[in-house]
């Protein structure tokens, strides 16, 4: 069992190193601009305790969908998609970018600054309503 815990691990790590290289990254002006134009779909990987505390404006909780991701995110596989956890450090943002490009999503992007550098830029976030 351990064996295969093991090998299960380093696959994972394979494939989500093999994400994070194809996963460009866009800068806070440029996320700003798209939520403006509404020319994206925004995922937070920050989990639903933090999405409910504030995340971007538009943005759809990530780990409150991933089971109907496709539902969330239409037909249109050339749809932008951008991604975003928590900070710079942060790879949690790996799992959502993965998650749509296995369904067949050729637009994915990064926003590397994450929630942190959002707010640290001085830009509104939403909060959700319980």
């Amino acid at each position: 069992m351990k064996a295969a815990t093991i090998v299960f691990f380093f696959a994972s790590t394979l494939l989500t190193s093999a994400v994070a290289e194809e996963v460009p990254g866009i800068s806070i002006a440029e996320m700003e601009s798209m939520i403006e134009s509404k020319e994206a779909i925004i995922l937070d990987v920050n989990g639903s305790k933090y999405f409910a505390k504030g995340h971007l404006p538009g943005a759809i909780d990530f780990r409150a969908n991933e089971g109907d991701l496709h539902a969330v995110l239409g037909d249109d596989k050339e749809q932008l998609i951008v991604v975003y956890c928590g900070s710079p450090s942060c790879e949690a943002y790996l799992a959502a970018a993965a998650a749509a490009q296995q369904l067949g999503y050729t637009n994915v992007k990064h926003l590397p600054a994450g929630i942190s550098g959002w707010i640290a830029a001085g830009k509104p976030t939403d909060i959700s309503k319980e």
